[in-house]
């Protein structure tokens, strides 16, 4: 593959609802452009994009993956992301990467929840953002509903570029509605001919949405429509072009993957509309000034990681896209992030798994780096000269919790290293080693990532996992106050131990633990008051009531006597000890659990539902918002986090897909008494065992 430079170069993120034709299409485009000699079709599984063990079974992508080709002169970086949303984070990888996004729609399906979650981040990125309406010729297709559904979401940015000739089985080609040209296709090769006369009255009507969507951003172009002058087919290509960069127009086409028609028009529109490299704005943190850097693609090198694939045999790869300057093999390679030099050897770039090596990387380019020790996600390089940072991605919040241990003992330290090494290639899978409830806790996206998560431990790692229950961090505390004495006494011939206290036992209503001495007249020594507090601490760690750290008291040291020779700081310590452990069941101790604030994010119809789930898990509803478009509504609670273990698969099943919620700690609340009772007699009977 030749050398291109940056105004050449298109990077474009293929984002779909799962099932809509994704990597179909882009395998389709590769094949028009002669950059595979053969793809696989339907449910065949020989897909050149989707080779993972566990994406042949499933017959889905699960990671993102790349693919460039060449076309009339340009260079095409396909970026074909996952569409199941349990996957959604490497979609937000792929288009930190992209200039531009390409939404494909199954005709027959139309729009469907992860359509809308990509175009709203595509929104949020300000990102330029193009749709193909795939699957034309399957039973059911309806390209006109498709199309207003999308603007009944989307508004009025919706423009169509083309309309079909047939739907479903009959359909066999498009009409290019700013040309006023017919296309049809066998074979994937493209005839021109007449626009059939049935669809002439319609392709006027869309036409002159076009040219009145060209003319709006452009007051030129603007001034010549008011005045009913004719745009040029070059005028309305230009409008197109500027309002495409801008968010205001996003072009529509059609056709099908499967039957490769239509493939040449798209690949046409993605080099016309696409925005090539060098308009491709960043802005970074110098590390040294902290000041904000505007980056273009003609400042010197820098580069970010978006993505790694860690293999146990080919080593770590670095997907890095060159934001600015250039890199050649045998340059400097410097991490900004980690403050190091790495050593590398060469730069590949792939098609599916298949490894192209590149010499030079221009700006808008992006390669692979294979094995480099230190670099990870969402670190930045750059060179001594020009030391500036860019912003990590910002992945969804993995939600689902789980606890594993490996099935064979023994086996601890590998299931530790198999999962960080998952984790390093996944930031939506998060690690958390649990010290407290002594567990190896598993965040992520839902049932199906996690599936994935097992099955890629043991395939790559030779680790296979058992799952428990994750441990949930109670806490005791106190609501009455008491005065207890506590003393140790041992004779056991030569020196005793003698230690001996009166300590008083309160709620602490600000805070977690509080230690006040009270001491006078020397009833206890100085050098054994630490030791008395330090007994406190280590008791109220180990609970009182179920094995849970006890918080929110205050202990205050009143009185006490010692022995000149038989007293200790150990003796101290066990006085203490023993004052708490008799005190504190007389100071009506409570069982407390963490509680969160929660949001839930969904459409309204499924409002009742939601509300009536979260008051069956104990939940205590706040208020209810209007969501970022008409017939979204978030709705805001608090939740025991015992009762939220499962809910991201319930929020999904509940309401179709459509629901999401995010979650952080709020603070410990009372647990009510039946479920107190449960918890003490489990930790009691576990005493008893």
């Amino acid at each position: 593959m030749k050398e291109y430079t940056s105004d050449l170069i298109r990077n474009v993120a293929v984002v779909s609802h799962d099932g809509a034709g994704k990597t179909a299409l882009v395998e389709a485009l590769l094949l028009s452009c002669g950059a595979v000699d053969f793809v696989g079709k339907g449910q065949d599984n020989k897909h050149i994009m989707d080779f993972e063990p566990e994406e042949i079974k499933r017959n889905v992508t699960i990671q993102l993956g790349m693919a460039p080709c060449e076309w009339k002169g340009h260079k095409i970086n396909f970026i074909d992301t996952p569409g199941y949303s349990e996957f959604h984070g490497e979609v937000r990888s792929a288009l930190r990467a992209a200039d531009g996004m390409l939404m494909v729609l199954s005709a027959s399906t139309g729009v469907e929840i992860d359509t809308i979650r990509a175009w709203e981040y595509g929104v949020e990125l300000q990102m330029p953002r193009m749709a193909f309406i795939n699957k034309m010729d399957v039973e059911k297709a309806d390209f006109f509903g498709t199309l207003e559904k999308m603007r009944e979401l989307f508004g009025k940015a919706i423009m169509p570029l083309q309309i079909p000739i047939g739907e479903g089985p009959t359909f066999k080609g498009v009409v290019d509605v700013a040309k006023r040209t017919a296309y049809v296709y066998e074979n994937g090769k493209m005839t021109e001919v007449e626009v059939p006369a049935e669809l002439s009255d319609k392709v006027e009507e869309i036409r002159e949405m076009t040219v009145e969507a060209a003319a709006e951003g452009n007051d030129t172009l603007l001034e010549k429509y008011l005045d009913g002058q004719e745009l040029t087919l070059e005028e309305i290509r230009q409008g197109l072009r500027e309002g495409m960069l801008t968010g205001r127009v996003c072009p529509v086409m059609c056709g099908t993957a499967l039957s490769r028609i239509g493939m040449d028009q798209v690949l046409d529109r993605m080099i016309r509309y696409m925005p090539d490299a060098t308009k491709k704005v960043m802005t970074a943190i110098g590390v040294d000034s902290q000041e904000e850097h505007i980056v273009v693609a003609d400042k010197p090198f820098t580069g970010f990681v978006f993505k790694t694939i860690l293999d146990p045999f080919a080593g770590k790869q670095s997907f890095v896209r060159v934001f600015s300057g250039e890199l050649k093999v045998g340059d400097k390679l410097y991490n900004v992030t980690r403050d190091v030099e790495e050593k590398w050897g060469k730069m590949v770039t792939l098609i599916g798994k298949q490894q192209v090596p590149v010499e030079v990387a221009k700006a808008g380019d992006i390669v692979v780096i294979p094995k480099l020790a230190e670099t990870k996600t969402g670190d930045t390089f750059g060179t001594a000269e020009f030391k500036v940072k860019y912003a990590p991605i910002r992945f969804p919040q993995p939600l689902y919790r789980i606890a594993m241990v490996p099935e064979k003992k023994g086996e601890e330290e590998k299931l530790a290293n198999a999962l960080g090494r998952i984790s390093e290639e996944d930031p939506t899978c998060e690690v958390v080693k649990d010290v407290e409830g002594r567990q190896m806790q598993v965040r992520c996206m839902g049932d199906v990532h996690l599936e994935h998560i097992l099955q890629k431990m043991e395939r790559k790692y030779g680790v296979r996992a058992k799952l428990e229950t994750p441990y949930i961090p109670y806490r005791e505390t106190i609501r009455g106050t008491v005065e207890v004495e506590g003393k140790h006494k041992k004779q056991s011939g030569g020196h005793g131990q003698y230690g001996h206290v009166k300590l008083g036992i309160a709620p602490l209503y600000e805070g977690e633990f509080e230690f006040i001495d009270k001491i006078f007249g020397g009833a206890v020594p100085r050098q054994y008051i630490p030791a008395v507090e330090k007994g406190v601490r280590e008791t109220l760690e180990k609970g009182l009531l179920a094995g849970y750290p006890m918080i929110g008291i205050q202990v205050t040291l009143l009185d006490g006597s010692y022995h000149t020779v038989d007293s200790s700081e150990l003796a101290f310590k066990m006085a203490a000890a023993q004052a708490l452990k008799k005190g504190v069941p007389d100071a009506k101790p409570i069982l407390l659990e963490p509680v969160y604030n929660v949001n839930v994010i969904g459409p309204e119809e499924f409002m009742g539902d939601i509300m009536g789930d979260l008051n069956s898990r104990r939940g205590r509803v706040l208020g209810m918002d209007q969501g970022v478009r008409e017939g979204i509504t978030v709705v805001k609670a608090q939740v025991p986090l015992v009762e939220m273990l499962d809910y991201v698969t319930v929020l999904r099943s509940m309401t179709q897909g459509q629901g999401v919620f995010n979650m952080e700690f709020n603070g410990y609340e009372e647990v009510p008494h039946k479920q107190a009772e449960t918890i003490i007699a489990g930790f009691a009977g576990h005493e008893e065992s």
